[in-house]
């Protein structure tokens, strides 16, 4: 199943009856794609797009990672990162994440990058990544992380995503020969 075809099957399951009538929805073709409609009070389904926050922290050489608990990619290792809430500031968010899944506190949160497009059906479609130092905490995994540390960068952990490699190689000169799992 493509990407896309995993996405609009994920909405078609998730979004089954109406928020307004709680009437069973349709599929329709609406504004010039196939969308659910409510097809008692008219109300149509739009998908919004997922936004999601990385954060890069760099030390001597290092860069700080989490190794994810869940799917997709488990025990696999990335930036500390996560959806931006519902009205919520994306460098705010960046700065919850970080302290979620490390424990650590950041300052000095600068937008360096943002990606495009979905690695994978659950995924964000935009990834905003911030820059950021170190202001205190201590090194402790939480959230969906079950290790967090900082890692040399000729001697990365296996990596979940392209979009960490990617990100690494840009901001930091990493090894183009980096094998990742994605």
């Amino acid at each position: 199943m493509g990407l896309e075809t995993a996405t609009e099957a994920m909405i078609e399951d998730e979004v089954k009856f109406c928020i307004r009538c709680a009437t069973p929805l349709e599929r329709a073709v609406r504004f010039g794609q196939v969308r659910p409609v409510c097809p008692a009070c008219g109300w149509i389904y739009f998908a919004d797009p997922k936004v999601a926050v990385a954060v890069l922290v760099a030390r001597q050489n290092q860069v700080l990672l989490v190794r994810r608990i869940n799917e997709p990619f488990r025990g696999l290792w990335s930036l500390p990162a996560g959806f931006v809430d519902a009205g919520e500031d994306p460098s705010q968010a960046a700065q919850r994440e970080c302290q979620e899944e490390t424990g650590i506190n950041i300052q000095n949160i600068n937008l360096i990058s943002t990606i495009t497009g979905r690695e994978h059906p659950r995924g964000a479609d935009i990834l905003l990544v911030y820059r950021a130092e170190i202001i205190g905490g201590e090194i402790h995994p939480g959230d969906d992380a079950d290790q967090a540390d900082f890692f040399p960068l000729d001697r990365l952990p296996p990596l979940a995503f392209k979009s960490t490699v990617d990100i690494l190689r840009k901001h930091l000169g990493g090894h183009s020969n980096q094998e990742f799992t994605f």
